[in-house]
């Protein structure tokens, strides 16, 4: 039997060559992996060109681009004109076909990256070797990832042959691989146009999850290639079961909004909408104030900060019930603590460099999706307009911290604010004023005054009720993106209140 191996990338190559040729297998290679084979390894390997009798040419770009290498792994076994065909040109066939592919991804998403270097990684005759071996999987098995080394020289081993459902199984694998390489590189060359006429997109599993929404559904975490920066990219599980699909979408809610605060930040998730935020001069004052804002609908939270956690957060923390903790840092002894907690999942955050801002938002309908920009800006009152009245720095400071938490409630948003932290929060219903009604209920509920604080709605307000409702409780400043019919008469009722109204002239929808 004969294997072809071209790698990039040497992983677990130094084992598995080995295991072939002790099987019984000649090797055949190319270039880098020749010269790692035989002077690393150790093995006897016949180089490409040796058998297509053409040196490599062009710094590299041509090598395995000859009829020798592509007629010996298309070539039917069961086809008397192929066969005939390779022994009229002598040519001895593949069995096997190890190859994977230059890292185009990951050069071409570095930042700065020139256009010529990821050019360069645009790999020609591995995705051609690959796409051959799995065409013709009937006869030759491709192994595009090393993970499965160890399971392909084991049933060679046992069986003295893959099974047809291995190789399938192989073909299925290098048609991905191909797919979602070509699929990078498409979407590499269509950055110039923000929605090119065929979005191409690929994603790598990272993880099985148990189930999707409801036990009944299956369910898969998947990064999108070529994303610098995705949900779960150095990101570390040091406690606690396995992360759950609502807990992922969860956490990628608290991620969002944690990343409009500079100062000690915390947020509190519930079912992808924001319970509870707070930012002030320490995390554990951020916590406690976030936390007050609906202890209710924080048990079993997903809870995100921005600081490391102290002993005594640690120790706060784990008197509540929590599903999810994210933290770019732990004290050792406030990990002791909440690690005592054995369902608490508990993430350590290593990501530094901040999410790219160039990244679409798909949202799945029916047989397609809908594609838009990301709502990634963070917004500050330079652009806003004071309507109605004159804040002073602390309004200010709870008006815009209000705005950019109204950013990330499911429409229609309300978010009441007092002292950098939100007191009541409603969302998702299908009248504004039923949110406003919503969040002041909240805030009576858990024994928030709300004299003196600020409310933020995500777009405008057609009417003057949900203001009025608002003021009547003791809300003093209103801030809303403006730009309703009634813009002049919801603002009289605010002014007549002797409050404030600043407008953003800009919306924040989130279906």
């Amino acid at each position: 039997m004969r294997a072809l191996i071209s790698v990039y990338d040497k992983t677990g190559l130094q084992e598995f060559a080995r295991g072939l040729a002790e099987l019984g297998f000649e090797l055949v290679a190319s270039g880098g992996t020749a010269d790692f084979l035989e002077n690393e390894v150790g093995l006897d390997v016949e180089r490409v060109e040796e058998l297509t009798g053409v040196a490599e040419m062009l710094g590299g770009r041509v090598k395995t681009l000859h009829p020798r290498i592509h007629a010996a792994i298309l070539a039917r076994r069961d086809d008397a004109d192929d066969v005939a065909t390779l022994d009229e040109q002598a040519i001895r066939p593949f069995d096997l076909v190890c190859v994977n592919l230059y890292p185009f991804s990951e050069v071409a998403g570095r930042y700065g990256v020139r256009e010529e270097d990821a050019v360069e990684m645009i790999d020609i005759g591995g995705p051609s070797m690959l796409r051959g071996a799995a065409k013709n999987f009937a006869h030759v098995a491709p192994v595009c990832r090393p993970e499965r080394y160890d399971s392909v020289l084991a049933e060679l081993h046992d069986r003295g042959d893959l099974s047809a459902a291995t190789r399938r199984a192989l073909a299925a694998e290098a048609f991905a691989t191909t797919a979602a390489y070509e699929a990078a590189i498409a979407h590499w060359f269509g950055d110039i146009e923000a929605f090119p006429e065929t979005l191409v997109t690929a994603f790598t599993k990272v993880a099985d999850l148990r189930y999707g929404e409801n036990p009944h559904q299956r369910a898969a975490y998947y990064a999108e290639q070529g994303a610098r920066v995705h949900l779960l990219s150095r990101v570390e599980q040091v406690h606690g079961k396995e992360l759950s699909l609502i807990n992922l979408l969860d956490l990628s809610a608290a991620r969002l909004l944690l990343r409009e605060f500079a100062l000690p930040a915390c947020v509190i998730v519930k079912h992808a909408n924001p319970c509870g935020i707070a930012v002030a001069g320490t995390i554990e004052e951020a916590y406690d104030h976030a936390l007050a804002s609906d202890p209710v609908s924080a048990f079993g939270m997903v809870c995100a900060v921005n600081r490391p956690v102290s002993v005594g957060l640690g120790e706060a923390l784990a008197e509540r019930f929590i599903d999810v903790l994210f933290a770019p840092d732990y004290e050792d002894a406030a990990l002791a603590v909440l690690q005592r907690k054995e369902a608490i999942r508990i993430l350590h955050d290593r990501e530094r460099r901040g999410f790219p801002r160039g990244e679409r938002d798909f949202k799945r309908v029916l047989g397609g999706a809908l594609v838009q920009d990301r709502d990634w800006d963070v917004d500050d009152r330079e652009t806003m307009e004071v309507a109605s009245g004159e804040p002073d720095e602390a309004c200010w400071g709870d008006l815009v911290f209000a705005w950019r938490v109204c950013k990330h409630v499911g429409s229609n948003a309300i978010v009441l604010a007092k002292d950098l932290a939100t007191v009541g929060i409603g969302g998702g219903q299908t009248s504004r004023v039923d949110s406003v009604r919503l969040a002041l209920e909240k805030a009576r509920e858990h024994g928030h005054d709300l004299n003196g604080a600020v409310l933020a709605s995500d777009a405008f307000f057609p009417f003057p009720d949900g203001p009025r409702a608002a003021l009547d409780a003791g809300v003093t400043a209103i801030i809303q993106p403006g730009g309703s019919k009634r813009d002049d008469e919801v603002t009289a009722t605010v002014r007549d209140a002797g409050a404030v109204m600043v407008l953003t002239g800009r919306r924040h929808f989130r279906h």
